[in-house]
């Protein structure tokens, strides 16, 4: 599928393989067939940022691990005739990341990639307010990761 994912890093992200990330990104889309083409931006950040938009858009002044900004959510904005869809922004805190793959002895790159798959399914309308919803999301989490660590 042709999507167009926009990563970016507001911090140090040494040893972070970026088109590892997108390439995840992108098997998130496709499995929850996302139609071709549409725009996904990821933002890699420390956790100072995170807790401002935390603060600023949910009212919770405290770093968090990852945030996800629809596009469907707030004002929209203009877009050329003919664009595809944007669906909105991932912000994941590296910071956080890294301490939670050191608390759960996986490789920073592997929770980023559970981060980010976790903010792209918020995107598309999971949730986690019920425990049904919860296992809901967590089920599509594993198979999402399951078919990137497949099949790349």
């Amino acid at each position: 599928m042709n999507y167009l994912i926009e990563l970016q890093s507001e911090t140090d992200i040494t040893g972070v393989d970026t088109h590892a990330l997108e390439r995840v990104a992108a098997r998130a889309l496709e499995a929850e067939r996302v139609p071709a083409p549409a725009e996904l931006s990821i933002v890699l950040a420390d956790d100072p940022v995170v807790q401002e938009l935390n603060r600023t858009y949910r009212a919770t002044d405290a770093p968090t691990d990852v945030l996800s900004f629809g596009q469907q959510d707030g004002e929209a904005f203009a877009r050329p005739q003919g664009a595809p869809p944007h669906l909105g922004d991932v912000v994941i805190s590296v910071d956080t990341a890294k301490q939670q793959a050191a608390t759960y002895g996986v490789a920073l790159q592997d929770e980023l990639a559970h981060l980010l798959v976790h903010g792209v399914l918020h995107l598309l309308g999971y949730d986690h307010e019920t425990p049904e919803d919860a296992a809901a999301m967590r089920l599509q989490e594993e198979a999402v990761l399951g078919a990137v660590a497949r099949h790349g």
